[in-house]
């Protein structure tokens, strides 16, 4: 069995796939007369390629189970995908480069709870893989004209066997 450590979600260790979309270190600007902090430019949506425009959705996600076997990975070559929890489960996340699938680059990691993602163009990723219970998330993603699914299949599985860092 072929096993994908799993690793703490950073934003220094996501950065080559997108963004961690978390409120430590954002910018906070109060508005609304002072009832209110905005946390500004949490994640780069890129959604233009061929006369895209944002869709926000709502996502909500069966749990998974430990061990869970990586069997394919998905992409969306033309924009960016956020998903943002409503709650603070950890979920895993799987991840691999933009181009070519190459899955000796493939790295799993967990989320603290609050954290989202992001993922860049084109950026390879798993499903939604939430654990423990069913958990939404709104997902911010490309709609329009043009094919933004790419499906692949893995050569040889992964296991997932553990939903904490190790």
């Amino acid at each position: 069995m072929k096993k994908l450590r799993v690793e703490a979600l950073t934003k220094q260790a996501f950065a080559p796939f997108g963004d961690v979309i978390e409120l430590e270190g954002a910018k906070q600007i109060p508005i609304n007369l002072g009832t209110t902090i905005r946390f500004h430019d949490l994640a780069k949506i890129d959604i233009a390629d061929e006369s895209g425009r944002p869709l926000v959705n709502l996502f909500r996600g069966e749990p998974r189970s430990l061990p869970f076997e990586v069997k394919m990975l998905e992409r969306h070559p033309l924009g960016s995908q956020a998903f943002v929890p409503l709650n603070d489960k950890p979920y895993l996340v799987v991840v691999a480069p933009a181009g070519e699938l190459d899955e000796s680059k493939i790295r799993a990691f967990v989320t603290s709870g609050w954290q989202g993602v992001n993922y860049a163009k084109g950026v390879w990723h798993h499903p939604l893989l939430a654990l423990g219970e069913v958990t939404d998330f709104i997902v911010v993603d490309r709609g329009g004209d043009g094919l933004n699914l790419n499906e692949q299949d893995l050569k040889e599985s992964l296991w997932l066997t553990e939903s904490q860092p190790v």
